[in-house]
């Protein structure tokens, strides 16, 4: 099944916070982590990932470091959630659990 990308746009934040809540991770493997977790139904690009995640971490929502690259390389940049990060994950946990609650609703009406 294709992933909607209209589906996406709105719940990014959601899916992005929902991924680092397992711990830091740098934007390559977030992805990565999508896709695996997923069975291939994330299929996130670059140009969709970098974008949210400055956006959220002008929102306080994620903190960055420079961790050195375990290959070698230059050092990578890892996010990481921020307690209001944590906060918003939850919020935003129930407000799709309640959407999806009411979608369902609707297709089992008599």
């Amino acid at each position: 099944m294709a992933m909607d990308p209209n589906l996406l746009k709105g719940n990014l934040d959601l899916i992005v916070l929902s991924v680092l809540s397992e711990g830091p991770m740098y934007g390559l493997r977030i992805i990565g982590e999508m896709q695996s977790r997923t069975e291939g139904y994330f299929d996130l690009r670059e140009g969709s990932l970098y974008p949210a995640l400055h956006r959220l971490t002008a929102a306080g929502m994620l903190e960055t470091e420079y961790q050195p690259s375990s290959v070698g390389g230059a050092p990578r940049k890892f996010y990481r959630l921020t307690e209001e990060g944590t906060h918003e994950l939850e919020r935003k946990r129930r407000a799709f659990g309640e959407f999806v609650g009411a979608v369902q609703a609707l297709g089992s009406a008599k």
